[in-house]
């Protein structure tokens, strides 16, 4: 099988995770890293065992080795660094939310076709093996008819006006950090659109929605009940009622177990499969074989699915009249 050949960009939290799923998976070797800081890179580098560190994103697009680029980055720079990746010719997996609105989300989906690379949203959640069971308990019918859904994504992060979750310069607040879940998880598992969406969010001293309700309601009498935060902790956890039983996802959004109830409220299955790392490993296949197969975009994460989430969460956004800096 062919190897794969990753490089990351960005240092954080986030890409320490995906580089440790990386480095426990077969036929898949991560080759470099960058950040806007060399001291940095080479620490990163240092603690992953990884031959090279770039002390500039354009050094590593430029490098013949990798084929395919991981973006770590906060979510304002996710437009300027996928757009060098492509215009060098490197396949892109993005962190979530893939921009910060459907418009950035258009150009780069537009830009990646032009120059025939694949792109895909590292929207991780989709590629879990509980996520999987759950919605195929839904497609058998197991708890008959969906009438609700009751998501939760909020946490408690100390207050910091110059953080990226607080910072409205960085496109801070609970929505696009952590209320892209919810959202996604719903669309998901119901393969389509709300009819109707309301909302209402609590905005803090920066301006950004530090909590948020939204309300997503279909024609054919599903209700979904979300909310989000980063000021509060409000759980993880989703449940789907349906007119025949129920399916509980403790942590839904890393989850590695799910569990079947019967209208009786009687457990009827239980599902769990602990990660082979962390979680991330399941969207680094899915990047892997597509590439294998020459494919530019992921049949389990289309595009379209993409894009149709940033479309939502402009939507909403509107409705708050919460506008970034950067977009004005």
């Amino acid at each position: 099988m062919k190897e794969i050949k990753w490089g990351i960009i960005g240092t954080g939290t986030i890409s320490t995770t995906f580089a440790t799923a990386l480095k426990s998976m077969e036929n898949t070797k991560l080759v470099g890293v960058a950040s806007r800081s060399l001291s940095k890179a080479k620490e990163f580098a240092d603690k992953f065992q990884i031959e090279k560190a770039f002390g500039s994103y354009e050094d590593m697009v430029k490098d013949a080795d990798i084929e395919v680029i991981y973006i770590g980055t906060p979510h304002t720079e996710h437009k300027a660094n996928a757009e060098l990746c492509i215009k060098n010719g490197k396949a892109v997996l993005c962190e979530k939310p893939f921009t910060i609105n459907a418009s950035e989300s258009e150009y780069l989906i537009s830009l990646a076709k032009e120059h025939k690379v694949f792109i895909m949203e590292a929207m991780w959640t989709k590629f879990l093996p509980a996520t999987i069971k759950v919605k195929q308990w839904i497609k058998d019918g197991r708890i008959g008819k969906i009438r609700y859904f009751r998501v939760s994504f909020g946490y408690k992060a100390p207050f910091d006006p110059n953080s990226r979750l607080y910072n409205p310069d960085l496109a801070g607040g609970a929505l696009l950090d952590v209320g892209v879940y919810p959202i996604t998880y719903v669309v998901h598992m119901m393969d389509r659109l709300p009819d109707e969406i309301i909302s209402s969010a609590e905005f803090g001293i920066t301006n950004v929605d530090e909590q948020n309700v939204i309300i997503m309601k279909y024609n054919d009498g599903v209700l979904a009940d979300l909310s989000s935060s980063v000021a509060i902790e409000t759980g993880y956890d989703a449940m789907i009622i349906g007119e025949e039983g129920k399916i509980v996802v403790p942590k839904f959004w890393s989850a590695e177990e799910a569990y079947l109830y019967n209208h009786k409220n009687e457990l009827i299955e239980s599902f769990k499969k602990p990660h082979h790392e962390n979680g991330y490993e399941y969207e680094a296949y899915e990047v892997n074989n597509c590439l294998r197969e020459n494919k530019l975009e992921s049949d389990k994460l289309p595009l379209k699915d993409t894009l149709e989430i940033m479309k939502i969460m402009d939507s909403i956004r509107k409705d708050w009249g919460l506008e970034y800096p950067q977009e004005k």
